[in-house]
């Protein structure tokens, strides 16, 4: 099965990571990157953000995790240079992540700040990206 193609927000890889909920949505979303149901997009700016949050000390993330994490992405992840989109967002922190999506065809963007980002359908939650990948499970 091809795998989908998804930036995910620095905030549901932190809620992975820090919940105690195994089946969380994003724990699940987690799970399908590494079992490569679903391939993580990413450029340089996505992997300084996601070292520069997870290396916060609020959330107690071990170092060897976190550069394991990178490491993962940047062997198993698609690298994208993202193409302007003219896009204002709320947050201008969230526009790396929305530009390396919109720069892929039928990618999705996971995340749990779904009112950051303007509306559309690959624009989804946790929840719903595990809907999806049940339901091609399904299929």
């Amino acid at each position: 099965m091809t795998p989908i193609f998804a930036t995910i927000d620095t905030n549901v890889l932190v809620s992975a990571l820090i919940t105690k909920k195994s089946e969380a949505a994003t724990v699940l979303v987690m799970e399908a990157v590494f079992s490569g149901k679903t391939k993580p997009l990413y450029n340089q700016k996505i992997l300084d953000e996601y070292e520069e949050v997870l290396h916060r000390p609020k959330f107690h993330i071990e170092n060897v995790m976190i550069r394991s994490f990178i490491d993962f992405i940047r062997t198993y992840g698609f690298s994208v240079n993202a193409i302007s989109t003219g896009e204002k967002l709320k947050d201008p922190d969230d526009l790396v992540f929305y530009e390396v999506t919109m720069t892929v065809p039928n990618a999705k963007l996971i995340t749990g700040n779904i009112k950051h980002f303007p509306i559309q359908p690959n624009i989804i939650t946790p929840a719903q990206m595990v809907k999806i990948l049940n339901e091609r499970s399904s299929v």
